[in-house]
């Protein structure tokens, strides 16, 4: 199953010009995408706002990450106060993974922003959460917080932006977009010693664990005859022929 480092901003520091700060939004922006990445089968680690730039750089690059997906918002330069608009997503130049994952983002993000024109991917050689991390990276600017119209436009579309990334994200990994929906309780039903739970709803796809028969499965979700399921702390697919729901 795809595994990715999230790292909403620490920086309690920013103002939004109309009350917070990108630290609380973006941990709200934060909340609203796991339910999503747990529906779909995404596996996550997050950093806390205790944490820092730097320490959230060297707890992703302690881990094997798939993508590192950084969550911010932007301020306009002195003298330029409240006057842009617009989302930029960064990536690192020259890491095509990096570079496909934040096009599909901003894809995604141009169809709910009010001014597409203004979503763009964009390389950087200057950001710390893109040039550091071993896995690709992804930091999304999500609207200026200085400017009124943005920060209202955030506060209003957490959940939709929310939905929009990780779709983007499901794209990226080749897996079903799910909504979140409440948990379900199952048991292995095999003839033979054990299931295989898979990355991918895909028989020929990798087996990340093996559940054998008459073991307890939460069920996350279901994609046409496949259940994302957790087995002991594992997220996997599992073929639903071979689990009885209880």
């Amino acid at each position: 199953m795809p595994m990715i480092y999230l790292s909403p901003s620490t920086q309690e520091k920013n103002f939004y010009v109309n009350g917070g700060t990108e630290e609380e939004w973006m941990n709200r922006l934060a909340d609203a995408i796991v339910p999503y990445l747990n529906a779909s089968g995404i596996r996550y680690t997050r950093n806390t706002p205790q944490m820092t730039a730097a320490s959230s750089i060297r707890a992703s690059n302690q881990g094997s990450y798939d993508l590192h997906l950084a969550l911010h918002s932007n301020a306009a330069p002195e003298g330029l106060y409240g006057q842009k608009r617009g989302i930029i997503v960064f990536y690192y130049p020259g890491s095509t993974s990096g570079q496909r994952a934040a096009t599909l983002v901003a894809d995604g993000l141009k169809e709910i922003y009010p001014l597409p024109n203004d979503v763009r991917a964009e390389p950087s050689t200057t950001i710390g959460e893109v040039t550091q991390p071993r896995a690709p990276s992804v930091f999304i600017e999500l609207g200026y917080h200085d400017n009124v119209d943005d920060a209202v436009w955030i506060k209003n579309n957490i959940e939709t932006s929310a939905r929009s990334i990780v779709l983007s994200l499901t794209e990226f990994f080749g897996i079903p977009f799910l909504s979140p929906v409440p948990a379900r309780e199952g048991v292995v039903d095999v003839n033979w010693g054990s299931l295989n739970l898979r990355d991918k709803p895909n028989v020929a796809s990798y087996v990340v664990t093996q559940a054998p028969n008459g073991a307890q499965l939460t069920i996350l979700n279901q994609y046409q005859n496949w259940y994302v399921v957790r087995y002991e702390g594992i997220v996997g697919w599992a073929y639903g022929d071979f689990v009885t729901l209880v």
